[in-house]
């Protein structure tokens, strides 16, 4: 059995030391872990995090990154700047409360999509990478690990597939750098599921997994037999976690597109979405 988990953007944001509150709940549906969408380290008393976690008996693998218009590894110096003071504030609450990954969209900000010519692409590129070496030489100095997730074409233009991860991945040259696919994104930019899961082989360490409107993973088209087969061949030992969103929550409704109710409620995503999950 995979370990599963809940992405907080489902039911809070920003996320605070209030927040905290959903982990008893999220234990008590029979999650494994919680992945905490983060938007700004100061929100947080990483103390209270580690001690809310142990009182919840629960893990906490993974941190999600918000990369919002003014952190951007390919923008102006002041954009990859904030960046990575971010990116780095991140890791270090991470180091205190035990989780192992940041994930996310870490190259740029979401929400960038443009026709970039080739050769600003490829400036772009050399931008981000020189970025991602630093970060990911910071995260491996304390025992962390990096994941990058492609996104669909509506939200970026520069990381959509996962071909196009593997390549960021191989120009950085750090084993700490990882991958990070979903099956939302995959279901609009890859051929097949299954295909990609395969090409990432041992990199990839965590799937996020719902269903191909961002609703409750096993109530969609997607193929998640092949998905399951995939994982089995590539002998898949990271974690599973539901990122989905819903109206009520605001700020990640609009920046996701999130207009109308995708399923009844949160709770609906959440503990469906699991007992899919636990078959897969």
């Amino acid at each position: 059995m995979y370990t599963i988990g809940i992405n907080t953007f489902l039911f809070t944001s920003p996320f605070t030391n209030e927040s905290l509150k959903w982990f008893a709940q999220f234990a008590e549906w029979g999650f494994d872990t919680v992945e905490i969408g983060l938007e700004d380290p100061a929100n947080v008393d990483p103390q209270l995090v580690k001690q809310a976690l142990i009182d919840a008996k629960l893990g906490c693998k993974t941190v999600c990154a918000a990369m919002g218009p003014e952190r951007d590894f390919r923008g102006d110096e002041e954009q990859q700047q904030n960046a990575m003071t971010y990116l780095k504030g991140l890791l270090d609450v991470m180091e205190i409360i035990g989780a192992e990954m940041l994930v996310g969209p870490l190259y740029s900000s979401v929400g960038r999509a443009e026709a970039t010519p080739k050769d600003v692409y490829a400036e772009q590129q050399k931008a981000v990478v020189k970025n991602l070496k630093e970060l990911a030489g910071y995260a491996q100095s304390k025992g962390l690990k990096i994941a990058l997730e492609p996104l669909n074409r509506f939200e970026t233009d520069f990381i959509n597939t996962a071909d196009q991860a593997i390549e960021l991945a191989d120009l950085v040259g750090n084993d700490a750098v990882r991958l990070h696919l979903d099956t939302f994104h995959m279901n609009i930019e890859e051929k097949f599921q299954a295909d990609a899961i395969r090409k990432a082989g041992s990199r990839l360490e965590l799937l996020h997994s719902c269903g191909c409107d961002r609703g409750i993973p096993g109530n969609d088209h997607i193929d998640w037999n092949s998905i399951r087969q995939a994982l089995k061949d590539i002998d898949f030992k990271g974690q599973l976690v539901i990122e989905s969103f819903t109206p009520e929550v605001k700020a990640i409704a609009k920046a996701a597109a999130i207009w109308r109710d995708i399923e009844p409620s949160g709770e609906d995503i959440a503990v469906k979405g699991l007992a899919f999950l636990k078959t897969v």
